[in-house]
């Protein structure tokens, strides 16, 4: 079973942007739940605006992923009246959709893992400050790290400290390709503005109809028709 990781972000567009973003995101994991393709949310950042969103990472795993990836990878363009600048002109907004074809989840290697046991912190000189059960994880590769105190059991602590570093590598991972390619669309958005991959339109957001419309061709095709056999 494939797996495809898309990304969508506003770039450096303005605030405008970051509200498209969060409703293209709806859109997107709707689809794609529909059509059984298992999303995962690996990445959010959130815009300075309450419900939006500056950029987001999805992972999607199932059939016929080729088709669906490409049915949104590009310039998306939103048609509509800014929901923060209620009189601004400006009526065409712009976000990007990538594919991370670079991207790869970091896999655990016990080598690059160092351990060490400290006291917890806790109030009241209770028992978990005199036991060394909190546990700092550290990469060597790269020195990250991360402390974990939430159990008591130092093993458990362990096996979240793991779990929370790997987390936080693949954030990093991911925060670079991000960057990449953000830089190359901001590069690019004049030339591929011209060519949205998708458009929509209106304060609900409904997909704009680009399906060619067959209805006044077959009134007129009835019709010419009509004459031929009165003819």
């Amino acid at each position: 079973m494939s797996k495809r990781i898309l990304q969508i972000t506003a770039g450096r567009g303005p605030e405008e942007c970051t509200w498209v973003v969060a409703q293209v995101l709806k859109i997107l994991l709707d689809e794609a739940n529909q059509l059984g393709l298992n999303p995962t949310m690996i990445h959010r950042e959130v815009g300075n605006i309450n419900g939006t969103v500056l950029s987001a990472t999805v992972m999607l795993e199932g059939k016929n992923l080729q088709e669906f990836v490409d049915s949104w990878k590009g310039t998306i363009q939103w048609i509509g009246q800014s929901q923060f600048r209620k009189l601004h002109k400006r009526k065409n907004w712009f976000i990007g959709i990538f594919e991370l074809e670079s991207f790869q989840p970091v896999m655990f290697n016990e080598k690059d893992f160092e351990y060490q046991a400290m006291r917890s912190s806790g109030a009241g000189g209770q028992n978990v400050n005199k036991v060394n059960t909190a546990v700092r994880a550290i990469h060597k590769p790269s020195g990250l790290a991360v402390v974990t105190m939430d159990s008591r059991s130092q093993h458990q602590n362990k096996k979240l400290a793991t779990e929370r570093l790997l987390e936080k590598l693949n954030e990093e991972n991911l925060k670079s390709i991000q960057n990449q390619i953000q830089t190359e669309w901001q590069n690019q958005t004049e030339v591929q503005r011209g060519n949205p991959t998708r458009i929509f339109k209106g304060s609900d957001f409904k997909k704009q109809k680009t399906e060619k419309n067959f209805k006044s061709e077959r009134q007129k095709l009835k019709r010419d028709v009509g004459k031929n056999l009165e003819d």
